[in-house]
Order: structure tokens, then sequence, then C-alpha cells
């Protein structure tokens, strides 16, 4: 299933939001002040949050891949077994009974197994 069908919960993209629309003008007046006050405050008390988070990521150690043998192996890697021309037989499926007559066509394509003479007239019959 592709990504275009799931639910936008599911996105791969982090949580973006976007723009945000206020009912009307004083209310999107209200948020700016509020915003600002919030900054003057973070301010005021020496609190920055980007540069807080810039040296909480700088603190953090680097990621370390290790490349070394996983634990009981003496090689990094066992290669599969090869094995040519394939290992089982073609299956050929072939009906070998007696109860399904054929299959019909009923209407947009929907294939349907006719099991008696009068089910094949009965659909030949019916209308588009």
């Amino acid at each position: 299933m592709t990504m275009h069908l799931h639910h936008p919960s599911l996105s791969l993209n982090g949580k973006k939001r976007g723009k945000v629309k206020f009912r009307n003008a004083e209310e999107a007046r209200k948020s700016r002040e509020l915003d600002e006050l919030w900054k003057q405050l973070q301010k005021k008390w020496e609190v920055d949050a980007d540069e807080k988070r810039r040296k909480r990521a700088m603190k953090a150690e680097p990621l370390v891949y290790k490349l070394d043998n996983p634990t009981g192996r003496s090689t990094r890697h066992i290669p599969s077994l090869s094995t040519p021309g394939g290992s089982t037989a073609p299956v050929h499926k072939v009906y070998t009974g007696d109860k399904v007559l054929g299959i019909a066509t009923m209407h947009k394509s929907n294939a349907v197994p006719v099991f008696a003479q009068e089910e094949a007239v009965a659909i030949s019959n019916m209308r588009r």
C-alpha cells in the first residue's frame, strides 16, 4: 500500500504543523503578545530553548557502529547455499473433477463457476 493512502498520523516526516489560523484579528494579536511575553520571560531567566537544545545535542556521545563479528561466529558473514535450477518442481494446477462444467462471466468481468446446464442458460440470459 502506498503512503498516500495512510492516515496522516503515520507520516514519516515528523510532526510538522501547518500555518496557525485565527478566528479573528483580536485572537491573532493576543497570540502574538503571549508569544512575545513568553520569549521575554525566557530571556529574563536566561533560558534559551534553542541554545539548550544545541548544548544537549553536543553533549550526547556520537553513534558508534560495531563492525565486530556477531557473538559466537568466527566470520562476519555466512553465504547462503546456492542451489542451481531451483529447489522445487513447478506446480501445474489442473481441475480433474466432474462437478464444475465451466466458468461463466456475469457482469463487470465477474467470473462464476457453473455447476449445471440450467445455471449456464440462466447466466447467459441475464441482462447487463
